[in-house]
């Protein structure tokens, strides 16, 4: 599956370039494929989520390296859609007001379970930083006393999740269920991901780490959660959806939407927050998948995501493809070689990233790359950053050729005032 999505990133390019000498098309033939291809989107995001449920209760059900070997590839294969999903986030409120129940990060991952002594305990930030939910059947938020004794979906997502108000306290989605899969990532900016063995689900004396009964049902209740969080965001991009019916009832604002998802997840979140903060820093524990070891592979496929937006195409995981009248297309109308040059950045910044997901697939880990003085992992790193910040500059100068208003992309201290990041 992998092999074949990077196989298909030239296509997509000759894909845009063919397409935008073609017939005009029209604003509304755009926006419906952008809302077709979120909608494929999300579907395959749950699907792979379910998949990684039947793997999760397997692993619950027959705790083996075998089946937690599964529950991880289950795990890993669910991230690529999804990420692919993550273009949708920023121009459309529905989805940004709903992504953090299932991509929240970082998280103080000492809330949920068990936890290395160098870790440390609560903090002035965070008293629940170290709370060990799986542990503890009764306890004590904010000064009010839980019964804990059932993990429940309901007990993670309204009582867990965020506790005391505070964010890193992420007791559900993608990386509570990561962690549960790998444990900690102890081995800073050396090569590895977690080791959680598969006893820590096993029943009776071949339990390790206590707690198995409560860590399977943690596991099981916040990946049941990932699937209903999911059917409710596929359910908003379904025909009669309310974030398809947002985006088709105005030309205007649903090519701002468009650009706004490309430009905010391009600049402020992945060229400064998930990437160009955590090399400044020098600190894996700003990877986005620290647990897995798989943030390359989240970068690569949050880029991609970009990209099919622009091109209108989408590559799903079995092969299939969907695509249609895109704002390639309707940008080439208005200014030919502004097409072009989107087109030729969006494929820079995908190689810069191809770069850095094949040295992670050879070794040498994301991690690795944030070592302090690691020359070769800093360019790397810093070529997708620069491909990011330098396409982020053609999608402003395309927002004025289409006539839309201004847009204010996200932006983060990283880029925009590095200083601020040391205070």
């Amino acid at each position: 599956m992998t092999h074949h999505i990077l196989a298909t990133s030239a296509l997509a390019l000759s894909f845009g370039l063919a397409t935008a000498a073609g017939a005009d098309v029209s604003k509304t033939e755009v926006l419906t494929t952008y809302v077709d291809i979120a909608a494929a989107k999300y579907d395959d995001s749950l699907t792979t989520a379910k998949t990684l449920q039947a793997a999760v209760n397997n692993l619950i059900d027959a705790p083996s390296e075998e089946t937690l070997s599964a529950a991880r590839s289950a795990w890993l294969d669910a991230r690529v859609p999804y990420q692919q999903s993550e273009v949708y986030r920023f121009g459309n409120p529905i989805v940004d007001d709903w992504e953090g129940m299932v991509n929240a990060w970082p998280l103080d991952e000492g809330l949920i379970d068990y936890v290395d002594a160098s870790y440390g305990g609560p903090t002035d930030a965070n008293e629940l930083a170290a709370l060990n939910v799986i542990a503890n059947p009764s306890l004590s938020i904010a000064g009010k006393s839980i019964d804990a004794t059932s993990i429940t979906p309901e007990l993670i997502s309204d009582t867990l999740n965020e506790a005391d108000g505070i964010e890193t306290n992420v007791a559900r989605g993608y990386h509570a269920i990561e962690f549960l899969l790998w444990g900690q990532d102890l081995n800073g900016t050396g090569p590895g991901a977690g080791e959680r063995p598969y006893t820590d689900f096993a029943t009776g004396d071949d339990c390790t780490n206590g707690n198995c009964d409560r860590r399977a049902d943690y596991l099981r209740a916040a990946t049941d959660l990932l699937v209903s969080d999911l059917e409710y965001m596929a359910a908003q991009w379904a025909p009669n959806g309310a974030a398809r019916d947002t985006v088709l009832t105005s030309e205007g604002a649903g090519l701002v939407a468009i650009l706004t998802g490309m430009g905010s997840l391009s600049y402020g979140e992945q060229a400064g927050e998930r990437m160009r903060l955590g090399l400044m820093l020098n600190d894996p524990e700003e990877e986005h998948d620290c647990f897995s070891d798989n943030t390359h592979n989240s970068h690569y496929y949050d880029a991609l995501g970009i990209q099919s937006a622009y091109l209108g195409r989408y590559v799903r995981p079995d092969g299939s493809v969907i695509e249609g009248p895109s704002l390639a297309d309707l940008t080439a109308e208005v200014d030919p070689a502004l097409d072009a040059e989107m087109q030729s950045k969006l494929e820079a910044t995908m190689s810069a990233m191809s770069d850095l997901k094949a040295a992670a697939d050879g070794g040498f880990s994301y991690d690795m790359m944030l070592e302090q003085g690691n020359a070769e992992g800093e360019a790397l790193v810093m070529g997708g950053v620069n491909g990011l910040i330098d396409q982020t500059r053609t999608i402003e100068r395309i927002v004025v050729a289409l006539g839309l208003d201004q847009i204010a992309f996200e932006g983060s201290d990283s880029l925009d005032q590095p200083e601020a990041v040391f205070e």
